[in-house]
């Protein structure tokens, strides 16, 4: 199955310019497939992620997983992971899945869970791309709960960002 249509642009690309840090994975190489762990009908395991370099003011950090290139208008957003505290630097792998730092807590992703749900595009659509963001974020909590949906959160992030580090993988089923 393809469903032709035309490659979005990144989607942070059309967000008020902030600060960038750094942003690395064993899991995830910029651009390039993600592995089978990060896929969700093979391992769905949240990738490590580790950060440095956050703007100055940083009191918490939201981790999200966006992929812009699935058939629907708003894209699916497959993890939200909100008020990371500002001294947590890293992830570890499947931390998705396991003990969360201090007050951090989950939204419901697109599949309806509260956690990560790893790539899982049509069969035989279009790569797409998976946007691996940490938001650096200038308040301790972001104020909104785990009720909230992630255009919710992404709507609170657009006034509270001090900066963005983003690293992505692509899969194609």
């Amino acid at each position: 199955m393809s469903i032709e249509r035309p490659v979005t642009p990144n989607p942070y690309d059309l967000l008020p310019q902030t600060a960038s840090f750094a942003l690395t994975s064993a899991d995830v190489t910029d651009g390039q497939p993600l592995k089978d762990d990060q896929v969700a009908a093979l391992g769905n395991t949240s990738p490590q992620l580790a950060w440095s370099g956050a703007p100055e003011g940083t009191k918490s950090f939201v981790v999200t997983c966006f992929d812009p290139d699935a058939p629907t208008p708003s894209g699916f957003w497959h993890w939200v992971l909100v008020d990371v505290p500002a001294d947590v630097t890293s992830l570890d792998a499947g931390a998705a899945s396991g003990d969360l730092p201090g007050n951090a807590f989950h939204v419901r992703n697109d599949g309806g869970d509260a956690g990560f749900m790893g790539a899982a595009p049509p069969e035989g659509d279009q790569v797409h791309r998976y946007y691996f963001v940490v938001h650096a974020v200038g308040e301790e909590s972001l104020g909104v709960d785990a009720d909230a949906s992630p255009a919710v959160v992404s709507f609170n992030l657009a006034f509270k960002t001090l900066g963005r580090a983003i690293v992505h993988g692509t899969y194609q089923h």
